[in-house]
């Protein structure tokens, strides 16, 4: 049997019998030479690039992910659920300020305010909080990294919470006088879609509230457009509106949610920013304060 003299990643010209290089090699060399050109220029406007960009991505993901856990693991105690919420409303009602059904009952006069209200807080929790988190990140990435230790330290606190203390949100006490507005102004399946991302039996504490105050306070303190900062100032308030008025959450939980949100950034700066100084300590003195 005659040997081909020449290897398999060449062709040959039979016109003169010489070798001819094959262009898979060569064209698949410049496919990913293109690759990593587009790679290398769409990461420019990052502030470090797509890989760190993909860490922090990777850091929330994970957060949602532990989330989940401990969602499915809650999910099945549905009586200790109500048993703790039925507590908060003995503890409420012993302090004198059950107000809650007061405050729906005054709201559902004006229809168009819990109307919004219920808009918002199916649609404005996750939106807002996420594209502040991305334009933090790219137009004042030296307070990112604040931000967000407090954030993973917050959702840590509230994961521990939800697993000891799984409680049932007030609209789930048709008794007292609560209403689910959500479903009640825009269906069972705007309810379900909010249920899919939050978790039923997680009312305490408030994350709409903690996550209000972990972007409305460092917006504040670095925006300059007064205005801005203005919405941003009592943007946590109109949550904890939003929340209370729809029966999502008792007042105690956004009281919680708030303590959560302070000993996060407390605990972030008095103990995580000394570790690097550099990177995670909130630029009071050189932060940027354009809008």
């Amino acid at each position: 049997m005659r040997r081909d003299p020449y290897p398999l990643s060449a062709s040959v010209d039979r016109a003169n019998g010489a070798p001819r290089e094959s262009t898979a090699r060569p064209a698949a060399s410049a496919v990913l030479a293109d690759l990593r050109r587009i790679w290398r220029a769409s990461g420019s406007w990052l502030p470090h690039g797509w890989g760190d960009a993909l860490v922090q991505l990777a850091l929330f993901a994970g957060a949602y992910y532990a989330y989940r856990l401990v969602r499915g693991h809650i999910d099945g105690e549905v009586a200790r659920a109500f048993a703790n919420a039925r507590a908060i409303v003995d503890l409420e009602r012993s302090l004198g300020l059950f107000f809650e059904p007061s405050l729906q009952a005054w709201a559902s006069a004006h229809r168009w305010l819990v109307e919004a209200a219920s808009a918002m807080y199916v649609n404005s929790h996750f939106v807002v909080t996420t594209t502040f988190l991305i334009w933090l990140y790219i137009a004042r990435n030296e307070a990112f990294y604040f931000v967000r230790n407090t954030f993973m330290l917050a959702m840590g606190f509230a994961l521990l919470g939800y697993a000891l203390f799984p409680t049932a949100p007030p609209r789930f006490l048709p008794e007292w006088g609560f209403t689910d507005t959500v479903a009640s102004f825009f269906g069972e399946n705007a309810q379900k879609s909010a249920s899919a991302l939050y978790n039923p039996f997680a009312a305490m504490p408030s994350m709409h509230v903690a996550f209000a105050l972990m972007i409305g306070v460092p917006a504040v303190a670095l925006v300059r457009n007064r205005a801005l900062r203005l919405a941003w100032a009592v943007y946590p308030l109109v949550v904890t509106f939003v929340v209370i008025v729809t029966a999502n959450h008792f007042w105690l939980d956004a009281a919680v949610g708030a303590a959560v949100a302070a000993t996060s950034a407390v605990i972030a700066r008095s103990a995580l920013s000394r570790a690097r100084p550099t990177v995670w300590a909130w630029p009071t003195a050189n932060a940027r304060t354009t809008a």
